[in-house]
């Protein structure tokens, strides 16, 4: 039986009232002033932020920007934020930066049940490793002071939030592909999608999917997509560049609203997409497939971070931020967006059945699955693309990573921009 959005609330609340468990205490002098977390829209949300304060009794700041901003900032101004949450490619630049410290393993109290993804690399033996950073190679801090994957006492980053992307095309106009065998990144540089293809304009991800859909296409060989030589960089935007001037592109996207609009409007018939636009586009009744590559996913991992400014009871606070995130009700509600989360069990018991089903394990919705705001974003009999948490990612092709050559990549993404 289908379930209303009024009772899958209520069903909702009563479950978050069961499992609720009192947050750690938090100093009266760490409650005065607010928690300032930067990062991305992608986990600053309101209703996220709102939960947080309730549970946490504090106040919590949230300054979402574009990721190359973010990164930017905190990588140059550790002082004006105390949590920073992104992705595993920013990392390097930022303990490079000494704009980060190291966290304590021992006051993340659910570090144990962090599952095994970023802390080897591998949710099963035998798994593939994409190309690139994977984040368990810079989670540890080793004991001469540099990043690794020999296991220690402190990490760099608190692993919470991570998905693999790829893109998304309309089935009215682009028929349906078959899921690691006929989808394809080259689908993006396919002529006969002139004029109606969308990339997404974040310097260290568009990349990557532009360099898989050169690849795919036999246009450009590299030795390691992960890290691009600027001789590979150049042959990758002088394709692009051709392709723009033939007027392939319509339009690179900065945010999942965005990237809606573009497809909703039908600017575009295929895109570089985010989970949470295809479940939008799919609940507005636009046939949107997300793709399985062939060639591979890109990965990505978030990460929660320390300021290398914060301190005393703001740095308490912090840490209890950190904390909640992993205490179930937050990565449920970011499952319902299409995101995993490192400790799942934990958010299974504030998810339905079905929903677990669907989302971890890639059986088909037994009834209409509501997204993160309660409306229906997932219709019976749908299944995801993709299949399992595990299917997913034992197929990732190349992880978010900024590369060596990452300042020569912004010169050539700009001209891509304005050229």
């Amino acid at each position: 039986m289908n379930v209303s959005r009024r009772q899958f609330l209520a069903n909702l609340s009563a479950i978050s009232s069961a499992l609720y468990v009192a947050p750690q205490a938090i100093s009266q002098e760490a409650s005065k002033r607010p928690l300032r977390v930067l990062g991305t829209g992608v986990t600053l949300q309101d209703d996220i932020r709102r939960r947080a304060e309730k549970e946490l009794g504090i106040s919590i700041q949230f300054e979402p920007r574009g990721s190359a901003r973010v990164l930017q900032k905190a990588s140059t101004r550790p002082e004006s934020f105390d949590v920073y949450e992104q992705w595993s490619n920013s990392i390097n630049v930022l303990w490079q930066a000494d704009a980060i410290q190291p966290i304590d393993v021992d006051r993340i109290h659910r570090w144990d049940e962090i599952n095994s993804l970023a802390k080897t690399g591998q949710l099963f033996s035998g798994m593939k490793i994409g190309a690139g950073d994977a984040p368990h190679k810079i989670l540890y801090v080793q004991k001469d002071g540099t990043l690794g994957a020999n296991p220690t006492k402190q990490i760099s980053f608190v692993p919470y939030v991570h998905n693999v992307d790829s893109f998304g095309y309309n089935t009215r106009v682009i028929p349906p592909g078959v899921p690691y065998e006929s989808e394809s990144w080259g689908w993006l540089l396919d002529e006969k999608h002139q004029g109606k293809v969308g990339l997404v304009n974040e310097p260290a991800i568009g990349i990557f999917d532009a360099a898989l859909a050169a690849q795919a296409k036999g246009l450009v060989k590299f030795n390691d997509i992960g890290n691009l030589s600027r001789q590979e960089i150049d042959d990758l935007f002088q394709i692009l560049l051709e392709f723009k001037y033939r007027g392939h592109f319509n339009g690179l996207w900065s945010s999942v609203p965005q990237s809606v609009a573009f497809m909703k409007s039908g600017r575009v018939t295929i895109e570089s997409m985010f989970s949470p636009a295809v479940s939008t586009l799919n609940g507005l009744g636009i046939p949107v497939n997300y793709a399985a590559p062939k060639e591979g996913y890109r990965g990505w991992h978030g990460v929660l971070c320390l300021s290398s400014e914060t301190e005393g009871p703001a740095l308490d606070s912090a840490y209890a931020y950190m904390n909640w995130w992993l205490d179930g009700w937050a990565g449920a509600y970011m499952a319902r967006q299409g995101y995993y989360i490192s400790v799942p069990e934990r958010s299974r018991g504030y998810m339905s059945p079905s929903e677990w089903e669907f989302w971890y394990e890639g059986k088909p919705a037994r009834t209409n699955l509501p997204g993160a705001d309660g409306n229906v974003a997932v219709k019976t009999g749908s299944v995801r693309s993709g299949g399992s948490y595990q299917e997913r990612f034992g197929n990732v092709a190349v992880w978010n990573t900024v590369m060596d050559s990452y300042e020569y990549s912004l010169v050539r993404w700009y001209e891509l921009l304005t050229g």
